[in-house]
């Protein structure tokens, strides 16, 4: 049974929204962690690109139809590992890395969807991060897809599950 801290499953913003990606497209499981985003993708037909710094908890799914592992660090390997490449969705949760953020919607094919989740300021009265580098400002996912993207669904504000955090989210689908 699921619950609210159960890590293996995704979370519900990103599964809310797994049914508006079109069909057979390539995921981008942007900081992917042990994959739980980018493996409920796989299970559902498509390709993935599972990309982390560490990919150690990825192992399973070498050798598996439709799943690409690539190991970069985001924040010290220089240019953008996947420039260029387009992905009929890209997932982001719990990750930010500022100087990158603005490459992260250019990875998004026409028609396709930006799926990100993360901490904004606020949350660090409850914990982790703490950092303001690491906190978005409020509303600033929605300015960084409005100028390419329809936006779907954005909210921001403080969440109980799987802890209390301030945090905030977007679903954004690219002008064709």
């Amino acid at each position: 049974m699921t619950t609210p801290h159960d890590h293996s499953r995704p979370s519900p913003w990103i599964a809310r929204f797994a049914d508006d990606v079109p069909e057979g497209g390539a995921i981008l499981d942007l900081a992917c962690g042990a994959g739980r985003h980018g493996r409920h993708f796989l299970a559902r037909g498509h390709a993935v690109t599972f990309l982390d710094r560490d990919i150690g908890r990825l192992h399973d799914l070498r050798g598996v139809d439709g799943a690409r592992i690539v190991e970069a660090d985001l924040e010290t390997d220089g240019p953008f590992p996947l420039d260029g490449e387009r992905f009929a969705a890209v997932v982001v949760v719990n990750y930010l890395w500022r100087p990158i953020l603005k490459d992260i919607p250019r990875l998004v094919a026409p028609g396709g969807l930006l799926l990100y989740e993360t901490f904004m300021a606020g949350n660090e009265a409850l914990g982790r991060p703490r950092n303001p580098d690491f906190l978005l400002r409020p509303g600033e996912l929605r300015d960084l897809a409005a100028p390419a993207f329809d936006i779907l669904a954005f909210e921001e504000g403080r969440t109980e599950s799987p802890a209390p955090a301030i945090k905030q989210w977007i679903a954004a689908r690219r002008r064709e």
